[in-house]
């Protein structure tokens, strides 16, 4: 099919696609690894779905999704001068209404597009549309409102060479779709890509998904945009230690970032070579009105920048308002030709000039504008802009009895005591996530009963918007009995995560904005932690030990994957709520645990079985130092400060080296075939040759390799480098690693397999697996296993149990195990190391047999449950002397 000619309204970039040629446009991930689409590819898909829609122009909505058949559809569209009118995919509600059901009333659209089906609804349109007109999207993000914004042709070309001038996009940049494309700020980073020639990297992950970091690294990402949110997300998925080679440039919208972590962002940015550009923008401007560059960040903070190339702010009075504060207005080619509120203004052509943003602002000395508050009661959300007044007047008819306030990064709604009926907050909070697609995380509903009033018997919300930031969703016994800081900002999961941690770590303090690293767990830890959490929230994400509290309760407190619940914020995790709670037979009898764990418990039986006699298995210890290495570099090297991370691996090594001393030294009073050497860890050192002072290797190996990174994280130098080169470090150590396991130097002959500095390159192997985010990476260390393992015993079946034992580690994320399995390997692995010590003792007087090796597996654990209320205080004394644990702020 020929498509139709160019009409004389377009938006000139997407004109220029071919010009591109075989430019990489678009990438994702497939089956097969990256794939990608050139500029002349997509031109050529573009002008197919263009002659589909047709020569006539038609009222389009595209509900939108980061791939590449949304992308052809819009680009077709604004190509072929047919007005597009751009939402979230349309999710049925349990009553079997749509969130976007209202649009479809009141806009009546010509065509709906949902990914490559295009599904006309009528030959010619239904409506009168003016040529000028490119795009419609809500006012408020995504309430539902039929209140739409009318962007023209000349706005999107305008707004999109002013973010290319303002960011200095080239075309060897790539950006990746952190935001969605029905987000003004998401659509504005494709279209300012695109017009330059540059790659965007389709996909709807999280950035703390790692498969997310895998494909912008493979696809060579060199920007990176997010809302505030986004950035807290970076923080917890520990970015300040990822290796990026190609970023170059983080910008910032959707809502003000703390000035405080602009100052952190800006310096770490100076540090690891990118740019942060702070950027403000609504939707009525088509994206975006001002940058504050990098170089200004640190010294102004709180500001926005200055104006895009082409616009100009000015301030207008406002009674009341403090001396040289006015609302701020905005004036450009990108101000949008105005508002829609029925079909009957899509024929209408540019009606406003300048935008009021409803923005209270001032000029600081240097010229820079300063937001410092808002005129008329709007919120941003997770990067939307929500009309709470319309939010709590819908509600309010609706017969449920609310008042909704600005909670900040959070919507805070009270329910009150005047209405007729019970009012549950639960089901308020779920009907406000769904019908206005606010993430149900961001909601805060409380029950307060009679509200807080001031002296003049006026309603105090600010009072109000305390309460219920303090208590959090459920009912408030009564007003008067709280107070701000009580209680936390806490639904039923949240909660549960976070009193699931306070036990296992022994932390009462643990807070909804900690994180299983910020508390200090350890892999010691991490077993139980994981397995419980996995019971509690379903098949958890390989980043999940880095995630607040906050972001795991919404795991389980989310509605299934793929609502708008997510739209205009940073994509966060799916729900995993049916599979997570549910009740199916699959989730009876499967459970999902991580390799780690697996194979902690897995070594650890057979190691005892095989010294018992009752097996012939060996090389599980060894696998074990490459669980331990997986395990430090997913635990102990976060993102916190160097102190932060010294006190974590001293935390760790005093797990370890206390309870093996005090065992030891017990065992060198009683039996005689024991010396001082052994509880001072020291065998290696100053040992002799007597084969039971060599049975607890292992336990000073790891001690040993602990205490020399730690020595090494200790040098700033050493430690920046590490953050810089996540990959490249544990890599380089493995490999100089080896002139000590190919005995270039000689450690001494006895029991040289089990020497610390024999097997440090298992410890930095496993290591260099938990930082290996690339395929290519992956296959790099298959090929140093299969190379290094082979001769390192005198047993090639050694050999080979220990390369399948690190080849699972390095592959396999995951293992499905029957449900019966879960409270047997879960208690081995987390007792993993006081099973090893006391082994031999209880083995020795039960017998060397199955009896023995399960009175040793239980006398293990036993051991273990009974020490940790000495041997936790202790550890975190120790930690303390380096670096107080934090406690943030709830």
């Amino acid at each position: 099919m020929t498509a139709p000619a160019l009409p004389r309204h377009r938006v000139a970039l997407v004109g220029r696609l071919r010009s591109f040629g075989g430019a990489t446009a678009l990438s994702w991930s497939g089956p097969e690894g990256l794939e990608t689409l050139t500029y002349a590819g997509l031109a050529d898909r573009v002008d197919a779905r263009r002659a589909a829609l047709g020569a006539a122009p038609r009222l389009v909505l595209l509900e939108a999704a980061n791939d590449v058949e949304t992308v052809t559809t819009l680009l077709a569209a604004l190509a072929g001068g047919h007005p597009v009118l751009l939402c979230a995919p349309v999710e049925p509600l349990a009553s079997g209404e749509a969130h976007e059901a209202r649009w479809w009333e009141a806009y009546d659209p010509d065509v709906v597009a949902r990914g490559a089906v295009l599904e006309a609804r009528r030959e010619g349109s239904a409506h009168e549309l003016h040529p000028d007109l490119a795009l419609m999207m809500s006012t408020s993000g995504s309430t539902g409102s039929p209140k739409l914004v009318r962007i023209s042709t000349e706005n999107l070309d305008c707004n999109a060479a002013q973010i290319v001038d303002a960011l200095g996009l080239r075309a060897d940049d790539v950006a990746a779709t952190t935001l969605p494309l029905q987000y003004c700020y998401g659509l504005s980073v494709l279209l300012s890509h695109l017009s330059v020639g540059a790659g965007v990297l389709l996909t709807d992950l999280s950035v703390v998904d790692a498969c997310f970091w895998e494909a912008f690294t493979h696809a060579g990402g060199s920007t990176l945009a997010g809302v505030p949110y986004t950035f807290d997300l970076l923080d917890a998925v520990g970015f300040a230690s990822m290796a990026l080679p190609r970023l170059r440039l983080l910008t910032q919208a959707g809502g003000r970032m703390d000035p405080a972590s602009v100052r952190r962002w800006a310096s770490l940015g100076e540090e690891r070579g990118f740019d942060l550009l702070v950027m403000y923008g609504q939707t009525e401007a088509t994206a975006r009105m001002a940058t504050l560059p990098t170089h200004l960040a640190a010294e102004h903070p709180t500001s926005i920048g200055v104006a895009v190339r082409g616009g100009h702010f000015s301030l207008e009075p406002v009674e009341g308002a403090p001396a040289g504060v006015g609302e701020l207005v905005y004036e450009g080619g990108n101000v949008m030709m105005g508002y829609a509120s029925s079909p009957a203004d899509l024929a209408r052509g540019r009606d406003v000039t300048s935008l009021h943003t409803g923005d209270l602002a001032r000029f600081t000395a240097d010229g820079l504008v300063e937001i410092v508050g808002r005129r008329s009661r709007f919120a941003k959300v997770c990067g939307l802009r929500i009309d709470l007044d319309r939010i709590e007047a819908d509600l309010v008819d609706a017969g449920h009895p609310v008042l909704v306030m600005d909670g900040g990064d959070r919507l805070l709604v009270a329910v009150t005591g005047t209405g007729t009926g019970d009012v549950d907050p639960a089901a308020v909070r779920r009907e406000v996530s769904e019908r206005y697609a606010v993430p149900r995380a961001a909601v805060v509903v409380t029950d307060v009963g009679e509200v807080p009033r001031t002296a003049s018997g006026k309603l105090d919300r600010p009072a109000l918007a305390a309460l219920v930031d303090a208590f959090g969703t459920g009912t408030c016994p009564t007003s008067s009995a709280l107070s701000v800081g009580e209680h936390g900002d806490v639904d039923d999961v949240s909660e549960r995560v976070r009193a699931l941690y306070a036990e296992l770590l022994d932390r009462p303090d643990a807070s909804l904005d900690d994180s299983f690293v910020t508390l200090r767990g350890d892999s010691l830890s991490y077993v139980e932690a994981s397995v419980r959490l996995e019971g509690l929230l379903g098949t958890l994400p390989e980043s999940w030990h880095v995630r607040p509290v906050r972001e795991l309760g919404r795991l389980g407190d989310q509605p299934g994957p793929g609502t708008a619940a997510e739209n205009g914020a940073s994509p966060g995790p799916t729900s995993r709520r049916g599979r997570a709670l549910g009740e199916g037979p699959s989730r009876r009898h499967w459970r999902s645990l991580e390799t780690s764990v697996v194979l902690r418990g897995v070594a650890i039986a057979v190691i005892v079985l095989t010294h018992a006699g009752v097996l012939d298995v060996r090389g599980g210890a060894h696998v074990l130092l490459a669980v331990a290495g997986f395990s430090f570099a997913r635990f102990q090297l976060s993102g916190g400060p160097r102190s932060e991370r010294v006190a974590h691996v001293l935390e760790s090594v005093t797990r370890i080296a206390l309870p093996s001393a005090v065992w030891l030294g017990v065992l060198t009073l009683v039996d005689e075939r024991y010396s001082w050497w052994n509880p001072l860890l020291l065998t290696s050192v100053g040992g002799g040759n007597v084969h039971a002072q060599w049975r607890y290797w292992f336990v000073e190996a790891l001690v040993h390799v602990l205490v020399g990174v730690t020595l090494l994280l200790c040098v700033p130098a050493l430690d920046r480098l590490e953050r810089l080169r996540t990959f490249a470090v544990p890599m380089g150590l493995a490999v100089l690693a080896l002139v000590v396991r190919f005995g270039l130097v000689d450690v001494g002959s006895h029991h040289v397999n089990g020497r610390p500095a024999m097997v440090l390159w298992l410890f930095v192997l496993g290591w260099a697996m938990a930082r290996a985010t690339a395929t290519w990476q992956r296959w790099l260390l298959t090929a140093y296993v299969l190379v290094v393992v082979p001769g390192f015993f005198s047993d090639p079946l050694r050999d080979a149990t220990m390369a399948a034992g690190l080849l699972v580690l390095l592959w396999v994320r995951s293992v499905r195990v029957p449900a019966f399995l879960v409270p047997v390997v879960v208690p081995v692995a987390s007792a993993s190391l006081f099973i090893y010590l006391v082994q031999w003792e209880v083995m020795g007087r039960v017998g060397y047999s199955a009896l023995g090796a399960a009175v040793a597996l239980v006398t293990g654990w036993i051991a273990w449950r009974g020490s940790s209320p000495l041997v936790e205080p202790a550890a975190r004394w120790v930690g303390s002397r380096v670096s107080p644990p934090r406690t943030p702020v709830s």
